[in-house]
């Protein structure tokens, strides 16, 4: 269940750190812009296998959820962009993908190691954090808890 994947975090309830960082396929991702709908905030790198391991999930996440539910954008944790981008034309996933390039937007959140995901609700605050792997049905669920809990 997802419970054993939520984490504390002194960043639940606060307003979430800024994002605005190059995009890997260009352009710039801002998490300000994303206001008004749920964010997941993930983690990863391409030598981490729980993140190898998570990918599928997120992407069956991503369809899942479709336009309208919860936008993904991963940040690359100390990584090379280019095993980025070949990991993703490997294995699909449409969401943004911006690069940490000096490890301040990891700093920002507390992350300690990959894989971590932060749900956003739509005001911008942080609702969940999430350690290790999830799943396509934990997010879904955390998602339907937090939109609960949000009204």
């Amino acid at each position: 269940p997802a419970t054993r994947s939520v984490a504390a975090s002194p960043l639940i309830g606060r307003q979430a750190p800024a994002i605005a960082a190059e995009r890997l396929m260009g352009g710039r991702f801002d998490l300000a812009q994303q206001r008004g709908g749920f964010v997941v905030v993930n983690f990863f790198a391409t030598w981490c296998v729980p993140c190898i391991k998570e990918h599928p999930e997120l992407v069956e996440f991503s369809r899942a959820e479709g336009p309208d539910g919860a936008t993904i954008v991963s940040v690359v944790y100390d990584d090379d962009p280019d095993d980025v981008r070949q990991f993703f034309d490997d294995n699909g996933g449409d969401w943004p993908v911006v690069i940490d390039t000096d490890g301040r937007i990891a700093l920002s959140y507390g992350v300690s190691g990959v894989p971590e995901s932060y749900l956003v609700a739509p005001d911008g605050t942080v609702v969940t954090k999430l350690i290790g792997g999830v799943t396509a049905d934990d997010l879904g669920q955390v998602l339907a808890d937090a939109r609960e809990l949000i009204g």
